[in-house]
């Protein structure tokens, strides 16, 4: 085992190996050291003698808290589970790392800031240009841009990247950039193979993994170094993941032209999204803007106000969307309503795509989308070209829905596998299976009651133990009544215990029949979820909206709170401001109410 140990351990060298054994996760030599003083876990070893294998372990059940303090702390997990049933193991189980857990690659919501997104950038120079990329995993969204060197850490202050990667011979040689990465980004820096980022094999990467022959109908086919970086995101995706992708379904080039490019000490004196001296979200705009109710509009008023628009036309298009919903206050109350009971569909139906959700994870899909024909119906109610389009894009889902209500409970377990998920009325088998399992105590009060009939023998009792399965225990009183047909098992001092061929037959299929109903029920739940991966994309499209309508009612909602006015753009530098008031200050408690002011710029 613990050669198996190694050889899996050898090629996963950069990361703290959870090797499963039975119901634990296991750590050995420095992985163990490492963990032990992490998660403040004992470290211990299977033997006293000198030079003994530390080890330490984490209970399976519990072990995504360990995880995520360990992800926390930027570390990486490998996870190593058992490949096959131990009962069917001839000598060692086989096992393979079937994740590798990374800051950047995170998609459990325990892990997760609703609020935020989690990006993974990866960074290449070429001549005077570096190439991004980044892609948040839980979302699917995937970005592209190739930017002058002076403007790369204004990006990293934007985006805010939970891990980076960077191509080794960077990393190894030009340590003053890494050093410098290490101290304005907070993310996880992690070298890759050079040939990741080459725009060919990159380009190629990207090709196979849209399933397309060019990159034109993203429009990204000209893009420059910004392409490799792209190609080494989705490898690394790859070869952690290990699983589905599906949900990255596009690659989008970010659109820097039309915003205002803000540079990192801009962003953070202006505390738009964090205070300077707390990093507290309270106190700074975001905190005042902010009455989202969906995680999915949270993170999109974030991006709006760390990345502002700057054509007058597009401003205005979003201002006209805010100004009826400012207006139309019974009908904004009603949207907000609704939106207040749909959660995070974005990440939800990358859960699923990537075959990460339960069953709790499909109800809540299920409960959101069942809001959506309100929301639509509400929807229709206005005119303005932004909110006409938003009613547009909202996709019901109507067939999902109606799956998920009929294949799932309302109510099921956390876990998958245990059962308890599957609707009565889903799948006869299943049913079948189940009524099998119910009714077997009632089978067994038949049949004793029968053969104390049959033998005339009152006090003989069927029981049931781990070793032998069912049995029939008749006295030593009554042995000389024991009919043909039975089969002695088990002799006690005052008793023997039989079986017979038709309590075994019944036996085994009682006692399989739960364990059946369960896999069979873990097997109709991967149909279940596969089925619904297939509307990844509709779901996507309608997230979008949804996050869309939340932000724009949101701003409108302050925007009554805070008697806010819509201020008129123009299409030159003039800039005038009357009784204008600072937004943060103004929501703060001061014994004395803040004093507007004026501001008047002629731009000249």
């Amino acid at each position: 085992m613990m050669r198996q140990y190694t050889e899996i351990k050898r090629q996963h060298k950069d990361a703290l190996l959870f090797f499963r054994m039975g119901d634990f996760y296991e750590m050995f030599f420095e992985d163990a050291k490492l963990a032990s003083k992490v998660l403040g876990i004992t470290l211990t070893s299977r033997s006293k003698a000198e030079g003994s294998v530390p080890m330490a372990g984490v209970p399976h059940h519990s072990a995504d808290s360990y995880i995520r303090r360990l992800i926390k702390a930027g570390y990486k997990v490998a996870i190593c589970d058992q490949l096959q049933d131990p009962e069917e193991a001839k000598g060692i189980v086989d096992r393979g790392v079937t994740r590798i857990i990374t800051p950047g690659t995170i998609t459990e919501d325990a892990f997760l800031e609703d609020k935020s997104n989690n990006f993974l950038i990866a960074v290449i120079e070429v001549n005077d240009l570096h190439g991004l990329s980044w892609v948040d995993l839980s979302t699917g969204r995937f970005e592209v841009e190739d930017i002058e060197k002076e403007r790369l850490f204004d990006e990293f202050a934007r985006l805010n990247p939970a891990e980076v990667l960077l191509p080794e011979e960077t990393a190894r040689r030009n340590t003053l950039f890494v050093e410098r990465m290490r101290l304005e980004c907070n993310g996880v820096i992690t070298p890759r193979p050079d040939w990741e980022f080459s725009r060919d094999t990159a380009y190629r990467t990207l090709l196979e993994h849209f399933g397309t022959t060019s990159l034109e109908g993203f429009g990204c086919e000209d893009m420059g170094p910004s392409l490799g970086a792209a190609g080494a995101v989705i490898q690394y995706l790859k070869e952690t993941q290990k699983t589905s992708l599906k949900h990255i379904g596009k690659i989008q080039k970010y659109q820097s032209n039309n915003r205002v490019l803000l540079d990192r000490v801009t962003q953070h004196s202006l505390e738009l999204t964090q205070t300077m001296r707390m990093c507290d979200r309270e106190g700074s705009l975001l905190g005042v803007l902010d009455e989202t109710k969906t995680p999915m509009g949270a993170r999109l008023l974030r991006e709006w106000i760390i990345s502002p628009l700057r054509m007058p036309d597009e401003i205005r298009h979003r201002q006209l969307g805010v100004k009826e919903l400012f207006e139309k206050s019974e009908l904004r109350r009603e949207i907000r309503n609704i939106l207040s009971e749909v959660y995070d569909v974005e990440r939800i139906s990358s859960k699923i795509s990537c075959g990460r959700a339960n069953a709790r994870d499909m109800i809540g899909l299920k409960q959101s989308l069942s809001k959506l024909p309100a929301l639509k119906e509400k929807m229709s109610f206005f005119i303005t070209d932004i909110l006409v389009s938003i009613e547009q894009q909202l996709d019901t889902l109507e067939e999902v829905r109606t799956l998920i209500g009929t294949a799932i409970v309302n109510d099921p377990p956390p876990t998958i596998k245990d059962g308890g998920i599957i609707r009565e009325g889903y799948d006869a088998e299943l049913d079948e299976l189940r009524y099998t399992s119910r009714n077997g105590k009632n089978w067994i009060a038949n049949f004793q009651a029968a053969e104390i009939a049959r033998t005339g023998i009152n006090t003989l009792k069927v029981g049931y133990n781990r070793v032998f399965g069912y049995y029939i225990e008749i006295t030593n009183v009554h042995k000389d009544k024991i009919p043909e047909g039975y089969i002695r098992k088990q002799t006690l001092k005052n008793a023997e215990r039989f079986i017979t061929p038709e309590l075994k037959d019944y036996e085994t299929k009682v006692l399989t029949a739960d364990e059946r109903a369960r896999d069979m029920e873990y097997d109709l739940f991967i149909q279940v979820r596969d089925q619904v991966s297939a509307f990844t994309p509709r779901l996507q499209a309608t997230s979008e909206a949804v996050a869309l309508i939340d932000v724009l009612s949101s701003l409108a909602n302050t925007a009554v709170e805070n008697r806010y006015i819509m201020p008129e753009i123009k299409d030159n530098l003039e800039l005038k401001i009357i009784d204008g008031r600072h937004p943060v200050l103004d929501r703060r408690q001061y014994s004395e109410s803040f004093v507007p002011n004026d501001i008047n710029l002629d731009g000249t």
